[in-house]
């Protein structure tokens, strides 16, 4: 039997723009306490780093951040003390967890991706640690990426303990990080943007609104524990922005976006040449610190996180050879000693190249207000070397609170990340990843078997048998109809069983019928004792990618599908083969190219489009 009647447009009332479950609001009140914590964490980590800078340079108990280089110091000091913070985060690494090497964000991405989104608690003890050990002693990084790790670790340690599945894990943990990036910077609305561009890999109210949530009480509470004001204030009004200004825009961004691409090559050259040395990776920390050494006696300010460096690159006062000997020094041993997989983030790095940058730049530039080219360079890079714009602009922003520089930071940060993209394949957090054999995308859009019906794809024609139908005169037909048929791939495997009113009563496989037609027992029995009588079927409204998934979760390739108000009216069928229509029609709309529209459409009768034709008839004298 064949069917082959159209089917209507069924209604879509069930189907909704987002799915959200009520699990969804015991995970935001868990995500509460995740970023209480997580600000918490982020406070004790920048009190430790304050602590240990303070021992190690200055000899004294305090935890106030304050920068290595900001006075002089015995050059054996500069050079010793990141060699031996080096040394101790190796012995770390070593004995204790290899997770703490490197920046943070990769490791709470693969953490993600790859492990169930599951951080061994050792993790969220020894990072910090390590952390303020490296920095403490002048190394050129920032306390962010550390932060990400600790604040994820803490919010992955607390789902473990819970019942959750491991998207909802992944939820929790984002939620840390984001938590202790909001109260590291006082940037909330960067800190969620970092969680959906870097992160979360989906934009889905299930996992957004906690961590949004999360980012919202780490805010609040630091402004208990830290305070409100902007991290970098900036004490002079913006002057006016013309035409003149956007093309400055432009030469920073592509200034930015190359500086962005030299800054992530550099890492991973690093990371080449340490892999080629012939001794354990334990010693590569303490290697990098004595190329942070060398840089701090030639450029002392270039050590520690650089908070100090950031606010005058910012606010114009920064000098000539202050500015020169950051863009030149902590480039090289940032993305240096990072090679070395020692702990420490690239957010503050970044912001102090990019703004070294832009304060070059911006003498030959046109005149804003001091300290503008230095912001909008800042942008730049991180939208080039974390391939972020949003997160590049919006933190700008947040940090300075210089809202009236937006459309300059969104232009130079958009031309960046495009530079970068075009020439590099992965970002400094990505290719980390790629190097331990693991592939990730970050690229959204929608899928095409979301927007696509079962039957704008299903088969209407098909074979089936009515019940009671002997097995072997079903055989004879099966082969018969299969002769029919040269494409192997598009070949039936599946046959409806049905009732005299063409109700289904079960299916019936190709190997079952197979094993009829060549073996012969059984062919007198009816065809229903070879049937599933309960097989898995989907509805003519259901998108695409829910039939695959419910394929996937069965362990079927094809389905039934009948009608959603009465189950046992068979529609017709549906295969994987079925389901690729979805992807072949993405693949066209990418490929396809098509004018669409001509000129001449718009001008029918234009003098252009009258031609004067001259006709000879025939028989007439010429």
């Amino acid at each position: 039997m064949s069917q082959s009647s159209a089917v209507p447009r069924p209604a879509i009332e069930h189907l909704g723009d987002f799915r959200v479950g009520w699990r969804m609001v015991r995970i935001t009140g868990i995500a509460v306490v995740v970023g209480c914590v997580s600000a918490l964490v982020a406070w004790l980590l920048l009190n430790l780093i304050g602590l240990v800078t303070n021992l190690v340079f200055y000899q004294r108990w305090d935890t106030a951040l304050v920068a290595p280089g900001a006075t002089d110091h015995n050059p054996l000091l500069v050079l010793a003390a990141p060699i031996c913070g080096g040394l101790v985060v190796g012995l770390m690494a070593r004995y204790g967890s290899e997770k703490i090497r490197g920046h943070g964000m990769p490791e709470a991405i693969e953490a993600i991706l790859i492990g169930g989104s599951k951080v061994k608690p050792r993790v969220a003890i020894l990072k910090p640690i390590s952390a303020a050990i490296t920095i403490g002693t002048g190394g050129p990084f920032g306390a962010e990426g550390p932060i990400i790790m600790t604040g994820g670790a803490f919010g992955s340690i607390g789902a473990q303990f819970l019942k959750l599945t491991a998207d909802e894990r992944k939820t929790l943990l984002v939620a840390g990080a984001a938590g202790g990036m909001a109260a590291t910077f006082n940037a909330p609305l960067a800190s969620v943007l970092l969680a959906v561009e870097l992160l979360l890999f989906e934009w889905r109210p299930r996992s957004f609104v906690p961590v949004a949530v999360s980012v919202c009480a780490a805010t609040i509470v630091r402004g208990y524990v830290i305070g409100t004001a902007p991290v970098f204030p900036v004490p002079h009004a913006l002057g006016d922005i013309d035409i003149a200004v956007y093309g400055g825009a432009i030469v920073i961004g592509l200034l930015g976006g190359g500086l962005a691409v030299i800054a992530t090559q550099l890492v991973y050259l690093a990371e080449d040449g340490f892999k080629r040395l012939p001794i354990h990776w334990m010693w590569w920390p303490a290697i990098g610190g004595a190329i942070i050494g060398i840089g701090g006696l030639i450029e002392p300010r270039a050590l520690g996180v650089g908070y100090d460096v950031i606010q005058s690159l910012l606010d114009g006062s920064a000098s000539m050879s202050l500015i020169l000997g950051i863009l030149i020094v902590k480039t090289l041993i940032w993305s240096l000693s990072l090679g070395s997989g020692t702990s420490g983030g690239v957010l503050a790095p970044v912001f102090m190249i990019g703004g070294s940058l832009g304060a070059l730049v911006g003498h030959v530039l046109p005149g804003v207000s001091p300290g503008f080219w230095a912001l909008v360079a800042l942008a730049a890079v991180v939208g080039g070397v974390m391939r972020s714009p949003f997160t590049g602009v919006i933190f700008s922003l947040e940090l300075t609170h210089e809202w009236g520089a937006l459309l300059p930071l969104l232009l130079a940060a958009t031309l960046a990340h495009g530079l970068s993209a075009l020439v590099l394949k992965r970002s400094v957090l990505t290719e980390k990843i790629a190097r331990r054999g693991y592939h990730l995308t970050r690229e959204y859009d929608v899928d095409p078997l979301e927007v696509l019906f079962v039957h704008e794809a299903l088969k209407l024609d098909l074979v089936s048998f009515e019940s009671g139908t002997p097995a072997g005169e079903a055989a004879s037909t099966f082969v018969a109809e299969q002769r029919q048929v040269r494409n192997e791939q598009h070949r039936q495997r599946l046959y409806p069983v049905v009732d005299a009113q063409d109700r289904l009563v079960g299916v019936v496989t190709r190997r079952d019928m197979l094993n009829v037609a060549l073996s012969g027992d059984g062919k007198d029995a009816p065809v229903d004792e070879l049937a599933i009588t309960d097989p898995a079927v989907c509805f003519p409204d259901e998108t695409l990618r829910t039939v695959a998934y419910r394929m996937a979760d069965l362990g079927v390739s094809r389905m039934p599908v009948v009608d959603r108000d009465d189950p046992r009216r068979l529609v017709g069928l549906i295969t994987l083969v079925d389901l690729l229509a979805g992807r072949l029609r993405d693949l066209r709309e990418e490929r396809a190219l098509e004018r669409v529209l001509h000129v001449r459409e718009f001008f029918p009768t234009a003098p252009w489009r009258t031609r004067v034709r001259s006709e000879r008839v025939p028989g007439e004298d010429e």
